[in-house]
């Protein structure tokens, strides 16, 4: 067996190992309970293999009431160390359908972009936010402009790269929001 051959089945393996342990997690969380804040994230085509998990974790952590995935059959929740069976999942096939569902509800919709938008500690966030966080290579996997209702938020950055981990630009957001919420709260 060839080295490149080997690596391919290795993968297929993972791959299949992941979607077990997402069907089996994906069944307790139907059960899941929104968390104690309003806010919600957006996972745009996202990969499969860990930084979603990382954001259920994320996400857990800072009270955020549910996730929505769109274009995401199925992740690896092993990274979300069981945080999956405690946040609300929701799946949609399309970012049209999850967007009029938010707006519906009376979320306000920001999407994340490196240097676009305003940046994130620069504008009160509603109490009713949706932060929308595209592919970790591509983007966002629909056009911006077409949605009149969704404003850009940015994470400002002094290094030389050009963007954070999405994982790491959730976290980051959750934490500047939570943060909002708490001070408004206390006076």
């Amino acid at each position: 067996m060839t080295g490149p051959h080997k690596i391919r089945l290795m993968m297929k393996a993972e791959r299949a190992a992941a979607q077990r342990r997402f069907r089996r997690h994906r069944n307790r969380n139907r059960l899941a309970e929104p968390g104690c804040h309003s806010c919600v994230l957006v996972l745009d085509h996202l990969k499969p293999a860990f930084n979603i998990g990382k954001i259920f974790r994320s996400a857990e952590a800072f009270g955020c009431r549910e996730i929505h995935l769109v274009g995401i059959d199925f992740f690896d929740p092993a990274p979300a160390m069981g945080a999956f069976k405690w946040v609300p999942a929701f799946f949609y096939t399309r970012f049209n359908t999850c967007y009029a569902d938010l707006i519906n509800r009376g979320y306000s919709l920001f999407v994340l972009e490196p240097n676009q938008g305003v940046p994130v500690m620069d504008i009160q966030l509603p109490e009713k936010s949706a932060f929308v966080l595209g592919h970790e290579e591509r983007g966002l996997q629909f056009e911006p402009d077409l949605f009149d209702r969704l404003q850009r938020l940015t994470i400002p950055q002094y290094g030389r790269s050009d963007s954070l981990n999405v994982s790491v630009a959730a976290s980051i957001v959750l934490y500047e929001y939570v943060r909002q919420i708490r001070v408004r709260s206390e006076t």
